[in-house]
């Protein structure tokens, strides 16, 4: 049965998937502000690129692949705001739902914050010298429950960001790797 506002409103659909995270975490105040800490680390993807910069200086041999990872994390966000400004679908905007977090914009499809995190665990992992999917088992869920459980993105918005995070990622790993190797894409 569909989680409903006080005033009787009911959430159908994704708004009452958002609405049950939201209820299945109200006990616990400490997940709003993980959720909240991620959201302004993710914020125009600056938390990864500061992550990569850091590691490009402290790793020199893998510099290269640290500022790939940067990158990488940027342009995932840029494709992000394309689609954004192509889909126009706007956030979550019913009575059940609490926003808990202010948005640059009110576009929600696909989630940057999916978007970048994803590239930027892919391309992370691998300048680090570790199995892909690795990084991305470990980053990419929290962020995207966070999107959630902050009431600014349906779980449609955070799927479509991580698959199009890994393309992106994809993209850049064959862009780093073509360029390397001194091959036309």
């Amino acid at each position: 049965m569909p989680e409903a506002h006080p005033l009787g409103v009911p959430a159908h659909g994704e708004t009452a998937a958002i609405v049950a995270v939201q209820s299945a975490l109200a006990d616990r105040p400490e997940s709003l502000t993980v959720a909240q800490g991620l959201s302004y680390f993710g914020e125009h993807s600056i938390g990864w690129v500061a992550v990569s910069a850091i590691a490009a200086v402290l790793s020199p041999r893998r510099r290269r692949d640290w500022l790939v990872a940067g990158a990488g994390a940027v342009a995932a966000h840029a494709a992000a705001i394309l689609v954004k400004r192509v889909v126009r679908r706007k956030r979550p905007h019913h009575p059940a739902v609490a926003v808990n977090v202010g948005t640059p914009s009110q576009l929600s499809f696909p989630s940057a914050h999916a978007t970048s995190t994803t590239a930027a665990a892919i391309l992370m992992s691998r300048a680090a010298g570790l199995p892909i999917g690795l990084g991305a088992a470990v980053l990419v869920p929290p962020m995207a429950l966070s999107r959630i459980l902050l009431g600014v993105h349906y779980p449609s918005d955070v799927a479509a960001g991580v698959a199009l995070g890994a393309a992106v990622a994809a993209v850049a790993v064959r862009l780093d790797v073509s360029l390397q190797r001194g091959v036309s894409i």
